[in-house]
Order: structure tokens, then sequence, then C-alpha cells
């Protein structure tokens, strides 16, 4: 589930390892499905430890450490993975331990229920490749809407399925896309191509405004309670979504229409029909 808001909260919670040297890495005894790492434990510990830490940075969804040895290590939370400073939320699905010094933090953990996330450490040519432009759009809270537009202006694809693409702008999940649509008033069953320039316009502000105020609620823990930030504590942005998992309910904007839930690309779809009018839908969208 961790989308931009909630990654960007863990990068924001862990900016205290700047400076820190990488003294040690764990495995910790999991008999639970691994998660992917790149390249071997023996060979990513050999890498690593040694390195300092020069800045914590976040691509899309991925914190990413870079090491004064110019590799990346990227941690992709994926489904349920989470960066954390102390106190996970149980051992039995704790992944990797990073041992610290040179500063007031001791370790990094990062511990994944599902075991779907991964980490990898990738020297300049590796990460380029992996997550360089060509496979990484621009980041959604930098992301102007002439870029937006040249990239999907021509798309057949509906908006809500379109903003899902990390290739046409990086961060965007099923969750926010559907805040993002709603804050814009744009039905997420409209076409790329139908769009003009005035909505690719309120897109782009909708996707800065739902997304930042996000962040500064620390993002959104669900009922499922698996989503936690740096010091394991919850978001507080679900207390906050308009659309997202109401169906039936009043929406809290225009106070009329019943939010309603569609399915789109496999995930549910959740908008307002007074506020997000069909004007523009075709059928085959």
């Amino acid at each position: 589930m961790p989308e931009l808001p909630e990654v960007e909260t863990m990068r924001r919670g862990i900016l205290a390892i700047e400076g820190c040297s990488i003294s040690g890495i764990e495995w910790p005894r999991c008999r639970l499905r691994p998660i992917a790492t790149v390249p071997g434990r023996r060979a990513f510990a050999r890498r690593a430890i040694g390195q300092t830490i020069l800045q914590v940075d976040r691509w899309g969804k991925r914190v990413v450490l870079r090491l004064d040895s110019d590799d990346a290590l990227i941690l992709e939370p994926r489904m349920s993975g989470l960066v954390l400073l102390s106190n996970p939320p149980g051992q039995e699905h704790l992944r990797l331990r990073i041992r610290l010094s040179g500063g007031r933090l001791r370790q990094l953990l990062f511990w994944d229920r599902r075991g779907l996330g991964s980490v990898r450490l990738l020297g300049p040519s590796q990460w380029k490749k992996v997550l360089g432009p060509d496979r990484l759009g621009p980041d959604a809270l930098t992301v102007t809407a002439d870029q937006l537009r040249s990239v999907l202006k021509n798309s057949r694809r509906a908006v809500k399925v379109a903003l899902l693409d990390q290739r046409a702008v990086a961060g965007i999940g099923n969750l926010y896309a559907a805040e993002i649509l709603h804050a814009a008033g744009i039905h997420p069953q409209r076409r790329c191509d139908s769009l003009t320039q005035h909505d690719w316009h309120r897109l782009r502000e909708a996707i800065v405004e739902v997304l930042e105020q996000a962040i500064r609620f620390e993002g959104s823990t669900l009922s499922d309670g698996t989503y936690r930030n740096a010091l394991n504590q919850s978001g507080q942005y679900q207390n906050h979504h308009r659309v997202y998992q109401r169906e039936d309910q009043l929406c809290p904007t225009c106070t009329s229409g019943k939010v309603q839930r569609i399915i789109q690309a496999q995930r549910s779809t959740f908008f307002c029909p007074i506020c997000q009018p069909r004007r523009g839908v075709r059928r085959n969208a």
C-alpha cells in the first residue's frame, strides 16, 4: 500500500541517519517468504559495510540511501513494507537490520509482513538503468501540467488507470489517484485524450494539494493497520479521505452525492458522481 506520502514520511523520519556509517548488515532469521535481495546477501554486506550514508532520498515509492561509494541502497516497501528506526510491529516479519555508527542512531530496520518488498544495492549504471527516466516518470510532487499532458494526452486509457503508470508519473497509487481525481473534479473513467488544457492544470494542482496534505498528516493507516511511520506510529490522513473506501457515504465536499465504487484495472475506484460528472466519459473508458 505505501504510496508517495507514506514513503516520503518514512524518508523524513530517518533523515538523522545521514552521516552515519554502516557497521553491520543482519538478516534476521525468518521462516516466511524471503524478500528479494540484490546482490546476494554476502555480496550485499561486503559492499555496504563501512560505507557512509550521505543522503536519504525518495524515488517514487522507494526510500534510497546514497552511499559514499556512489552505490544506492534502495528499500522498496511494495504492499506492506516499512522502514523503521525501532520497535517493529513484530519480530517475525523483520527482514533486514542495518547497524549504524558515527551518529545518535544505532540501526535502521526493514520490516515486511507479506514479503513482497525488495532491498537492492546498485551501482550508478545499474540504478540508472533500473530507475532512470526511461523507467520512472517525473515525481508526482514536482511534475508539471505540461509534462502530464505531453506524456498522456494521446492515451486512450482512463485517467485513473493512467495515473497508476509509474513511467508517466512516479509515486501515485490506487488510494491517492482516487483522492486526486475527486479534488480535481474529474471522473475516473474519462479518457486521457478527452482532457482539456484546463483539466491538466486542475489535475496537476490536485496532485500536489492532496499529496502534500497527506504528507503533513504522515500518510494513511488503513483498517489493516499495516502502514506505520519510522517510529511505528499510525498516520492520520485516513481521517481526511473524501472518497477512498467511503462507498455509499455522503460526499463531504458537496454533501449531496453518495460515493460510488467501480472496478478499474482490477482495482477499486471511488468517486462522487456530483463532484466528478461523467462529461467526456466514453463507454469503453
